[in-house]
C-alpha cells in the first residue's frame, strides 16, 4: 500500500481492479428535498446554488456526452483506461423512478467498471435499490452509494438544515446493505458546532455500521449562503489549519482499519468562497496529516477497541 497509516482509496482501487481507475463526474439537472420544500427550504446552510458541481460539465449535456468528454480528458491526463461514473451533484435518487433507471443505464458504457450514486439518507428506499441491483446484475457492473451525513450530532444536523436526522442515515445504510452495495459516507470534520466527542462518535458509528468508505471534507464558506452570513457576522470561528489536521487524525484513530479513506480533504474554487482550506493547497494539508501521523507514530484504527463486546474481553 502507498500509505500504511490509513487505508487509502487509491490502494483499494488497485486491489479491486488491478489497474488505475478514475472517477468521472456526472451532473444532472436536479435538486434536493430540503431545497424545494419537501422536507425544508434553502438547502443546507453551507451549500451554494451549484451544489458540489463547480468542476462538472453542464447538466444540459447527456450522461453519455459527459462521460465521453470526461473520459477523453482524464484518460489522457492520467493514462487511465477504466473509470467510475460518479453521479455527484445534489440528490441523485430524488427523481421519478423511471427517470432514475433511464439515466443510470446511460452510464453503462465500455470501460466503465462502476457506477457511484451520491444522495441523501432520506432519499433511499427499496424501489431505487432494486433498480440498481437489476442494472448491476444485467450488466455485471459494480454499484456504490455515497451518502451525505456530515455529522452524527443531531443538533448540528438541525442547525445546518440537513432536513434529516441520524436515524434516517442508519436506516439508509441498513437498506443499502441488503443489496450488497458499497457505502461511502461524507463527513465535514470541522463544523463549528461540533467538538472532538462528535468526531469520535462519527468514527464509532461508521465503524459499527461497517460502511465501506468515508470521504472527509473541510468546511467551505461559500458566498451567498446562510453560513456565509453567519461567518461574516462572526457567529462562529473556523479554527486553524492545525486544528483540522488534529481532527482528521483523531477521527482516523477511532475508525475501523477496514474502512477505505476516499479523501482527507476536498477542494473548492477561491472565487466561490469566503473561506476554503485555510487558504492553503489541499495537498499541503494532506501532506501535513501524513507527516503528523508519522511523527506521532499513529494510524487508522489505533483506538478502535469498542466493537464486538469490548467489556467481555476481560473474560476471554
Amino acid at each position: 500500500m502507498e500509505n500504511k497509516r490509513y487505508f487509502a482509496y487509491s490502494d483499494y482501487l488497485k486491489q479491486k481492479y488491478t489497474q488505475r481507475v478514475y472517477k468521472l463526474p456526472v451532473n444532472l439537472p436536479i435538486t434536493c428535498p430540503n431545497r424545494d420544500g419537501k422536507c425544508g427550504e434553502g438547502g443546507c446552510i453551507f451549500c451554494g446554488e451549484v451544489g458540489a458541481a463547480f468542476e462538472n460539465l453542464p447538466s444540459t449535456l447527456s450522461v453519455k456526452e459527459q462521460i465521453k468528454e470526461n473520459m477523453a480528458y482524464i484518460g489522457k491526463k492520467y493514462k487511465a483506461e477504466k473509470f467510475i461514473a460518479y453521479f455527484q451533484n445534489f440528490t441523485n435518487t430524488y427523481m421519478p423512478l423511471s427517470d432514475f433507471e433511464r439515466l443510470v443505464n446511460e452510464a453503462v458504457m465500455e470501460n466503465i467498471v462502476e457506477i457511484s450514486i451520491s444522495t441523501r439518507p432520506d432519499c433511499i428506499n427499496d424501489d431505487y435499490m432494486q433498480v440498481l441491483k437489476r442494472i448491476k446484475d444485467e450488466h455485471n457492473i459494480e454499484i456504490s452509494i455515497e451518502l451525505g451525513l456530515q455529522t452524527v450530532n443531531y443538533k448540528t444536523l438541525k442547525k445546518i438544515n440537513r432536513g434529516h436526522t441520524l436515524a434516517e442515515f442508519i436506516d439508509a445504510v441498513l437498506c443499502i446493505k441488503k443489496y450488497g452495495f458499497d457505502i461511502c459516507t461524507h463527513l465535514i470534520l470541522n463544523l463549528p458546532f461540533d467538538d472532538d466527542e462528535d468526531i469520535i462518535e462519527c468514527a464509532k458509528i461508521l465503524s459499527a455500521l461497517r460502511v465501506k468508505q468515508v470521504k472527509l471534507h473541510c468546511l467551505y464558506i461559500v458566498k451567498n449562503t446562510k453560513m456565509a452570513d453567519m461567518y461574516e457576522n462572526k457567529e462562529f470561528q473556523m479554527g486553524t489549519y492545525f486544528d483540522y489536521v488534529d481532527k482528521v487524525i483523531l477521527f482516523l484513530e477511532y475508525l475501523s482499519p477496514d474502512i477505505v479513506i476516499q479523501r482527507l480533504i476536498g477542494r473548492a474554487k477561491e472565487e466561490h468562497t469566503l473561506f476554503a482550506n485555510y487558504a492553503t493547497s489541499w495537498w499541503k494539508i494532506k501532506d501535513s496529516i501524513d507527516a503528523q501521523m508519522e511523527l506521532l507514530d499513529t494510524y487508522q484504527g489505533k483506538k478502535c477497541d469498542y466493537l464486538n463486546g469490548k467489556c467481555l474481553n476481560r473474560f476471554i
